[in-house]
């Protein structure tokens, strides 16, 4: 078997799809599959299984390397689908790279099947400028290649109030509608796709992490915590305004003493964190090794993220390194084994802070948190076998419709 990974998202750059893009690609290479990953590179890779698409010299939303033009990269992509003889095209994204591969996979006749890794109804009002104005732009693009025509969004539910949220969902909707199969790595996410009526085929199937990293993380350390220590807390991620960081800074600034902060990220928000003087020390875009050396050395990690999230991978390697997570979206619950989780009763900076003052006063709960996470350890590995499953569906169907 051979498949082609279509992302926008690739190393070197740090972000979750990039995660779980790299965890999947280990896993399929594992496996006997011949993989070819598709993507617009920050800096150049003499890797043969990665292939360079087009990029824009100007343009970089949140920083990234922007595939672009259109033409081109599907160019690009349908004579290297051809040449390497792929059977699967496997899109990871919703912009312009993904956009090109389901472009070239029709005209070369292969299947799709796209992995829908986020909410892009909530990252495009955080990350764009002028949404009321990009937003839309941005939608009308996408349906110059992909058709919109047809689609509509329920507005009954709180995701889709705004006229520009039911633009993203049109966008999501068409994406999956050009697939054969979407996989998603989240029950909740996958339950308002099919409030939104999608008809392609969904599959449920967690993200995992690939055996070279659980390498990396060895044995997990069962978190101690004890009254008079300094408690540390971990946040780790794109410092963007879907992710929240800001209101952990404003939670940190009524943190107790003896509490600290490190944040490993960089982005559009890091600015704004720094001005409002909270005691956290921002180590910027770092390494995964050096996020996992990280986590390591801390007692708690915070997702401070709320109706955003899919399944945050950094959530993942927490829970192969033994460490508890406390977190705002009860969605999120899912994501962490039984009993390693800490939610918080309110997903603004008081409940964040009302959370690690009863942790200073329950010392013992991070241990039982640590503890439930070494246990479930084997929850956050890759699975293989269901991915596998939905390739084999996807080139059936596409076989019988020849």
């Amino acid at each position: 078997m051979r498949i082609a990974l279509v992302t926008d998202y690739y190393l070197p750059t740090l972000g979750g799809v990039q995660t779980a893009v790299k965890s999947l690609r280990e896993a399929l290479t594992r496996a006997g599959v011949e993989v070819t990953v598709f993507c617009p590179l920050a800096r150049p890779s003499d890797d043969p299984s990665i292939v360079a698409l087009p990029t824009s010299r100007t343009f970089r939303p949140d920083g990234y390397p922007f595939a672009w033009p259109p033409r081109d990269v599907a160019a690009l992509l349908r004579r290297e689908l051809a040449e390497r003889r792929i059977d699967v095209v496997h899109t990871h994204s919703e912009m312009f790279a993904a956009l090109a591969g389901v472009r070239a996979a029709r005209e070369v006749g292969l299947p799709i099947v796209h992995t829908m890794h986020g909410r892009v109804d909530v990252y495009t009002a955080s990350v764009l400028p002028l949404p009321q104005v990009t937003v839309p732009l941005l939608a009308a693009l996408h349906a110059r290649h992909i058709s919109h025509r047809g689609l509509r969004v329920r507005a009954d539910s709180p995701y889709t109030a705004t006229p520009q949220a039911r633009s993203m969902w049109r966008l999501m909707l068409a994406q999956s509608r050009a697939s054969d199969q979407v996989i998603v790595p989240s029950t909740h996410f996958a339950r308002k796709l099919f409030e939104q009526g999608v008809q392609t085929p969904i599959s449920v199937v967690p993200n995992g992490l690939e055996q070279s990293v659980l390498d990396r993380i060895g044995t997990p350390l069962e978190r101690q915590f004890t009254p008079g220590d300094t408690l540390r807390l971990l946040w780790v991620g794109r410092l963007s305004p879907e992710k929240r960081p800001a209101v952990l800074a404003d939670a940190a600034r009524s943190f107790a003493p003896g509490v600290s902060v490190d944040v490993y990220g960089d982005g559009l928000s890091r600015r704004s964190i720094e001005k409002m003087g909270a005691p956290l020390t921002l180590h910027g875009s770092v390494s995964q090794h050096e996020v996992l050396d990280a986590m390591r050395a801390s007692h708690v990690l915070v997702s401070s993220s709320f109706d955003f999230d899919n399944q945050p991978m950094v959530m993942l390697e927490a829970a192969a390194s033994g460490l508890p997570v406390l977190f705002c979206d009860p969605d999120l619950s899912e994501v962490v084994p039984p009993g390693g989780g800490l939610l918080a009763d309110t997903p603004d900076a008081a409940g964040i802070t009302a959370l690690v003052d009863r942790l200073l006063r329950e010392p013992a709960a991070i241990a039982t948190a640590s503890a439930a996470m070494i246990r479930g350890r084997a929850q956050v590995e890759q699975r293989l076998a269901p991915v596998l499953e939905v390739y084999e569906s996807a080139m059936n169907a596409a076989e019988s419709a020849r």
